[in-house]
């Protein structure tokens, strides 16, 4: 996260210099209807926007639904903890479109002239048990529920992203 304020729509402080100045007088008196230059729009009313863009729980998804969902998908919510994220440990796998494992796709070929996942036979090849694969980095790893992680990520504000992890405590050690 970083410490420096960062200008959003307020000048913090204008620096004259040769070249690349911004003369914020010249441009109030160019756009004095700016929503920026009559006060309209602040840092403060900004970063609060934002928030409530961002928030999920508040995102009203009865349009998607009218428009037949989002991307084809019936029940979509931008919400994604409302969404039923899986349990891996549930997630049906085999053959006619269905994953391979939990946490990978079929990789067989459904067969001459078809190009339907629904044709893919079941995956008879050897695939590695996720819990021996150690992969680089850090974090608490690729068999962490979903479930979990979308809970975490839903409830993060402008101010606390923590840069290099997805939410704080997802690297597995703070």
């Amino acid at each position: 996260m970083s410490t420096l304020k960062q200008t959003l729509v307020e000048y913090s402080t204008v620096v004259s210099k040769p070249k690349g100045t911004s003369n914020t007088a010249n441009l109030r008196s160019m756009f004095p209807g700016s929503p920026i230059n009559k006060g309209e729009l602040t840092d403060a009313e900004r970063l609060d926007f934002y928030q409530n863009f961002l928030d999920l729980s508040n995102v009203d998804s009865d349009q998607l639904h009218a428009i037949g969902g989002y991307y084809g998908v019936p029940n979509y919510s931008m919400n994604y903890v409302e969404n039923g994220m899986p349990v891996m440990t549930d997630v049906q796998t085999g053959g006619g479109g269905l994953p391979a494992t939990p946490y990978s796709p079929n990789p067989s070929s459904p067969g001459p002239g078809s190009t339907s996942a629904a044709d893919q036979p079941e995956f008879t090849g050897d695939t590695k048990d996720p819990a021996t694969v150690s992969n680089f980095g850090t974090g608490l790893g690729g068999l962490v529920e979903p479930t979990t992680t979308a809970k975490n990520i839903a409830t993060q504000t402008i101010g606390s992203y923590v840069s290099g992890r997805s939410y704080q405590g997802s690297d597995g050690v703070s």
